[in-house]
């Protein structure tokens, strides 16, 4: 059919960059720049609001409109969308002369004297009989109405001969066409409440880094005592080696090391547990923040899993908001992650519906 206008539990892997990173300049720890352990980040998103109606336009009688010639037509009521007014036109004889074999439909716009145009999505289609929609229907349209171009639709909306006598678009010689119209009202922007975990400056002495690179001066026993001082070493069970070493530097250094600062997703998550077993608060919280930096639709369900575990208010209430977001939830709930989410936290999906149903009202009430 023609389109045209008449007028025109978590074991996270072994560690794996995530899909995206937020890219940001490499700082030193110590110097006079930003610490890169815990930059500030915002993020903010574009709304666009929309109503969307349906209206039914029964054309009864139609082998008595046949005849009434090229650009003759019937009307539908006026039925409105988006305080604007609208009509379906339906064109027995095709609207134009280049279309004799095909019946017409088009959507026209009265704009109520508004000056702006309007932007719409819609399709016409004319149902079957037992009143549903057929498989095969005309696809939506995208257009922007104005005073000056005020109508678009199907010049060729179905051949003549399809609505001929036990035709299943016809019942009792009447047909019906269905208009789904979708007007854009507004786009806004709102700021987002992610990736909001604060972490407290550097307090440890940047000296710390070197006695640790010299081997002298304090060791790993400043923190873990030992009972035992003949004992050669300290057994550390349930800690890749990989994570006590970050660890270790970090109490060194108050930094992570370089390799931590792309945001590896599993290695930051294992990291933050082995964090909170030993009560380091300060890398914990850079731990919240590097997560919540990386939520994506594949992790969020994990990273919140974890963050009610270890009691992570910022980046639980980072990945609240996120699954929250406009068009999220539903992506999120096909994952795997949300199945392990539901078994091991349940009661966290009363507050994920509790903050989807608070930001859908504030968005009702804009």
């Amino acid at each position: 059919m023609d389109a045209r206008s008449v007028t025109g539990p978590l074991h996270p892997a072994a560690p794996q960059p995530p899909p995206s990173l937020l890219s940001r300049a490499d700082h030193h720890c110590g110097s006079d720049l930003p610490d890169r352990c815990g930059l500030p980040k915002t993020s903010s998103t574009s709304l666009t609001k929309s109503v969307t109606t349906v209206h039914d336009f029964r054309v009864t009688d139609y082998s008595l409109l046949d005849g009434m010639g090229v650009g003759g037509y019937v009307s539908s009521t006026t039925f409105a969308a988006a305080d604007r007014d609208w009509v379906i036109r339906f064109y027995p004889d095709g609207a134009t002369t280049g279309c004799l074999a095909h019946v017409s439909a088009f959507l026209y716009y009265f704009n109520r004297g508004a000056v702006a145009g309007v932007r719409v999505r819609f399709t016409l289609n004319l149902l079957e009989r037992d009143g549903r929609m057929p498989q095969v229907t005309n696809p939506y349209m995208k257009r922007t109405f104005t005073s000056a171009n005020n109508n678009w639709g199907f010049v060729k909306f179905i051949e003549k001969s399809k609505l001929e006598s036990g035709s299943p678009y016809l019942h009792k010689d009447s047909l019906t066409i269905r208009c789904v119209l979708t007007v854009v009202i507004e786009s806004h922007t709102v700021q987002d409440e992610l990736n909001s975990v604060l972490v407290p400056p550097s307090n440890l002495h940047k000296n710390f880094g070197e006695m640790l690179k010299d081997g002298e001066g304090a060791d790993s026993g400043a923190l873990w005592s030992t009972k035992k001082k003949a004992t050669s070493c300290i057994r550390i069970d349930d800690m890749e080696p990989s994570i006590f070493e970050a660890l270790l530097h970090f109490i060194y250094t108050d930094c992570l090391p370089d390799s931590y600062n792309n945001g590896w997703n599993a290695a930051m998550q294992h990291l933050l547990v082995a964090a909170d077993r030993y009560g380091v608060e300060r890398l914990r919280l850079m731990c919240e923040s590097k997560l919540s930096e990386a939520i994506d639709v594949e992790t969020v369900s994990t990273t919140l899993a974890l963050a009610e575990q270890h009691d992570c208010s910022q980046l639980k209430q980072a990945c609240i908001g996120f699954m929250a977001s406009p068009n999220m939830l539903g992506q999120i709930m096909e994952t795997d992650g949300f199945n392990h989410l539901v078994a091991s936290c349940p009661l966290i999906l009363k507050e994920i519906l509790e903050k989807v149903s608070c930001i859908w009202n504030d968005n009702q009430h804009q």
